[in-house]
C-alpha cells in the first residue's frame, strides 16, 4: 500500500464529494489518530504526518480498513527540522488548499527550569512550537488567497499555567498559545477560523502505562469530539478557545 514512501487511496477528486481537505500532523497516535478517525468517519479526505513511518501507514491501514470509503494521504516527516516541516506543507499543497489544518504534533519532556538537560528547551520548542508555526506559514497564503479555513493549534492545560516538573514543555506550550492568539487576530479579515485546544490529562503515550481502568483522566476521543464540533459551525462563528479537563480536576 505504500510507494515512493507516500500510501494513499484515490476515490473523489481532492476537495470534491469527499468533503474537506484536513491536514493533521503528530497523526499516528493518541489525539492525533483520534481526531484523524472522527474526520475519516465523517467523510473528509485526509493529509496525516508523523515522524515514525511504520507507525503512520499502520494508522492509516487502520483507517482505511474501517472506513473504505475514506481518502487518505499519508507521507512521514520529521517536524522537529524545519526543512521537513516545509515540505510537508508543500506537499499537502500539492493535492490542493487545505480546508482544516490540525497543528497537533507535540512531545511531552518533563524538566525543570533549574536543572532539566543541556538542549531540551530547544528540542520542545522545535517540535511544540516551530513546527505548527512552518506549517501553518507554508499553506497559509492559499488559505488566505480562499479566504476561508480554520486552524487548530494543540495547545495545553500547561499553556495556562505552570506546575511542577513542567519546565521547557510548559515554556513551549505558553508560546504555542501565544502563537495561536496572535495568529487568531491576523486572520480575521481573511475568514480564517484559529482555535487552541488546551487538554487536560489525556490517555496517550505521555501517560506511558498508567492505570485509566478507574477512568480518571480523559480518552483521546473526547479531544477529537470537540475539535470535529468546533469545525462544523457557521463560517460566522469561531470557537476561539477549548478547555476540557478530567471530571475530577487536573492531576
Amino acid at each position: 500500500m505504500a510507494t515512493n514512501n507516500e500510501s494513499m487511496l484515490t476515490p473523489p477528486p481532492v476537495g470534491g464529494d469527499g468533503g474537506k481537505n484536513v491536514i493533521i500532523t503528530g497523526a499516528s497516535k493518541g489525539i492525533g489518530k483520534a481526531i484523524a478517525e472522527i474526520f475519516a468517519a465523517n467523510g473528509h479526505t485526509l493529509f496525516l504526518c508523523a515522524r515514525g513511518e511504520v507507525a503512520l501507514y499502520k494508522t492509516m491501514e487502520e483507517l482505511l480498513t474501517k472506513f473504505p470509503a475514506a481518502t487518505i494521504k499519508a507521507k512521514p516527516f520529521d517536524l522537529s527540522k524545519k526543512e521537513d516541516t516545509i515540505a510537508f506543507g508543500n506537499w499537502c499543497l500539492s493535492f490542493g488548499v487545505p480546508d482544516i489544518l490540525i497543528n497537533n504534533a507535540g512531545l511531552f519532556e518533563p524538566g525543570s527550569v533549574h536543572n532539566e538537560p543541556d538542549g531540551l528547551l530547544e528540542n520542545q520548542m522545535a517540535t511544540n512550537v516551530y513546527s505548527a508555526y512552518h506549517v501553518s506559514r507554508t499553506v497559509l497564503p492559499s488559505m488566505m488567497e480562499r479566504k476561508s479555513g480554520h486552524i487548530f493549534n494543540m495547545c495545553s492545560i500547561a499553556s495556562l499555567h505552570a506546575y511542577t516538573n513542567g519546565g521547557a514543555y510548559s515554556i513551549s506550550k505558553f508560546a504555542l498559545f501565544g502563537f495561536s492568539k496572535n495568529l487568531r487576530e491576523e486572520m480575521k479579515p481573511y475568514g480564517i477560523k484559529v482555535t487552541s485546544i488546551h487538554p487536560g490529562a489525556v490517555m496517550s503515550d505521555s501517560w506511558g502505562d498508567y492505570d485509566n481502568s478507574s477512568k480518571r483522566i480523559m480518552e483521546a476521543e473526547d479531544i477529537a469530539k470537540m475539535v470535529f464540533a468546533a469545525s462544523r459551525l457557521s463560517a460566522q462563528a469561531c470557537v476561539e478557545d477549548i478547555i476540557i479537563r478530567p471530571q475530577l480536576g487536573d492531576l
